[in-house]
């Protein structure tokens, strides 16, 4: 594992401990000899991961879409900016750079970036590791209904084994290190993506 890319919100949130959270998982990040792959915003917990990577002295990649730059106000301390035409354009180099991806708190945009990296597992266009930092209980919901998503039939449990979760920026890059995918075929064909 060389560079992670983590989603993040471009709010703070409320709760300090999601910024605590974003500042610990920088510095461990850079602390690991990690790469950090992220949307490139200078503002909420965009910003605070990315400082924390860049005050350790680690290498950040932002990857942010022309149309955002003012609205997130692209980051202008980063390693490396690459401003990109699209949304689609964002997610795609995003998950090409990274070896694997995490979700800290945030919003649609997290959860909509997580969800299609997760996808793409599933279908095995790719083999990395998809993790949540779930501090202080912020994914507790989202992960219940994955497990309900098992329980109703609508995903496999070999599937729902993508997702791993730990509270703690340690133990999810750690578990991410030692990640194998359980899923061994691919449903699509890479060139349909």
């Amino acid at each position: 594992m060389k560079r992670v890319c983590v989603f993040c919100g471009s709010s703070t949130g409320l709760n300090l401990v999601h910024q605590h959270a974003a500042t610990r998982m920088g510095a461990e990040i850079a602390r690991r000899g990690l790469g950090l792959v992220y949307g490139g915003g200078g503002i909420g917990l965009m910003k605070v991961l990315a400082d924390a990577v860049l005050d350790q002295g680690g290498e950040v990649i932002g990857v942010i879409p022309k149309s955002l730059t003012i609205k997130e106000v692209a980051h202008d301390r980063v390693t490396d900016l690459r401003i990109v035409t699209s949304m689609h354009e964002r997610k795609a180099l995003m998950a090409d750079l990274s070896d694997a991806f995490i979700a800290l708190p945030g919003a649609y945009g997290t959860l909509d970036e997580f969800c299609e990296v997760l996808t793409w597992a599933q279908l095995g266009l790719h083999h990395k590791p998809c993790g949540l930092l779930n501090v202080d209980g912020f994914y507790d919901q989202l992960i219940a209904h994955f497990d309900r998503l098992v329980a109703e039939e609508f995903l496999s449990p070999t599937n729902r084994a993508l997702v791993i979760e730990a509270r703690d920026p340690d133990r999810l890059l750690d578990a991410l290190s030692r990640y194998r995918s359980p899923v061994a075929e691919q449903w699509i064909d890479r060139e349909e993506r």
